[in-house]
């Protein structure tokens, strides 16, 4: 198996004021050869995912390739990942995620067994490292939906096959993953995109802002005061979104965040695990609903994304929600096919494919609003 490593290392950078905004310039982005491809697969395989922050640019890069590869010639990845078996512990309720995980495997060759962990926490019965011990014997894979992030990484060290964080408070990858995915169907690269996100700074934002700088977007992000992301994520985006060209944005101000987008993005203000804070968050999250107010401030061609289930007229309006801009069953799609290219890399299945769809690597050209 490769190292099993999840890169966290915040900086020490100072954070003033409202706003945050570093850019520099642009890294070369995107799979350059076949080789390259090759090399990122290589260290991938055996590898967990429990952060965006796990993965190099040049590895986010061959996901999204291998994501497009995997959509648009599914029958040549029939067979990629025969006999491998992979199990799903979820402590939190899904639609989305487990079966965009079972369609994946199954339509790859393999198989998946699920486990209801939602009346029994994992760890309770059994501790983390002993179910860690017996699970690798028989499964190749371990996907984990879980309420703490400490449980997904201990299970990660306590594993020798790969463990793939599925959600947890602290970040949603294979999340991220698919929406950036969905962007870049949309606009041929996240290059130069200004991605805004609008609403509670959790865990689906957390990996939101980790691809976006691996990707080299422009990331703006308003939140009410105190509910900004985690500075060890923020952190983390600017290091990556040095490197690569893109830049991150904290503001409180939902229109400015929306100015100028190209992509606007929220989830729902009480997540799962904060639900008897509900009547103490809706007068505050109020002002950061996605309506068709808002979005009139972002590009004439910009695109309305949520990860889903959404609170209708809570966090944004049927009008946006059902409306021409709306790209949420895009997204909800796209998992599936972004979590065979995941399962593909980390279990030793992926191929490069020649005259697959080809990922731009130039900035977004801006319309006129």
């Amino acid at each position: 198996m490769g190292s099993k490593t999840v890169m966290m290392n915040a900086r020490t950078t100072e954070i003033a004021g409202d706003e945050l905004t570093l850019v520099k310039p642009t890294a070369t982005l995107g799979i350059q050869s076949d080789t390259a491809f090759s090399e990122a697969s290589k260290r991938l395989s055996g590898r967990d995912l429990c952060s965006i922050a796990d993965l190099t640019v040049q590895e986010m890069a061959a996901i999204m390739e291998l994501s497009h590869a995997v959509k648009n010639h599914p029958d040549d990845f029939r067979h990629a990942l025969d006999a491998k078996q992979m199990v799903m512990f979820f402590e939190k309720a899904s639609l989305r995620t487990r079966l965009t995980f079972e369609a994946a495997i199954n339509t790859l060759g393999g198989n998946a067994t699920f486990v209801d962990q939602t009346q029994s926490p994992l760890g309770e019965r059994e501790s983390l490292a002993d179910m860690a011990h017996n699970v690798e014997r028989w499964m190749s894979i371990i996907v984990l939906r879980t309420y703490s992030h400490e449980t997904i990484t201990e299970m990660a060290a306590s594993s020798k096959v790969p463990v793939i964080n599925a959600l947890s408070d602290l970040e949603h990858p294979c999340q991220a993953i698919a929406d950036f995915f969905t962007l870049e169907e949309r606009f041929g690269s996240a290059a130069g995109l200004h991605f805004a996100y609008v609403g509670d700074g959790n865990n689906v934002c957390h990996s939101l802002m980790l691809t976006a700088a691996q990707l080299g977007a422009h990331c703006s992000i308003a939140t009410p005061k105190g509910f900004a992301p985690k500075l060890e994520i923020i952190h983390k985006a600017i290091e990556i979104a040095e490197s690569t060209g893109g830049s991150i944005t904290l503001l409180h101000d939902p229109i400015k965040a929306v100015t100028g987008a190209d992509a606007v993005y929220t989830d729902v203000c009480t997540s799962m695990g904060f639900e008897h804070e509900a009547t103490k968050r809706a007068p505050i999250f109020k002002p950061y609903q996605v309506n068709e107010a808002l979005m009139a401030h972002a590009q004439q061609d910009a695109v309305f994304m949520h990860c889903l289930p959404a609170h209708r007229n809570a966090e944004v309006t049927d009008a946006v929600l059902d409306g021409p801009q709306s790209v949420v069953f895009d997204q909800a799609e796209n998992r599936m096919h972004a979590q065979k290219a995941l399962l593909l890399m980390l279990l030793d299945g992926a191929k490069r494919i020649s005259n697959s769809r080809s990922r731009g690597i130039q900035a977004r050209k801006r319309t006129t609003a």
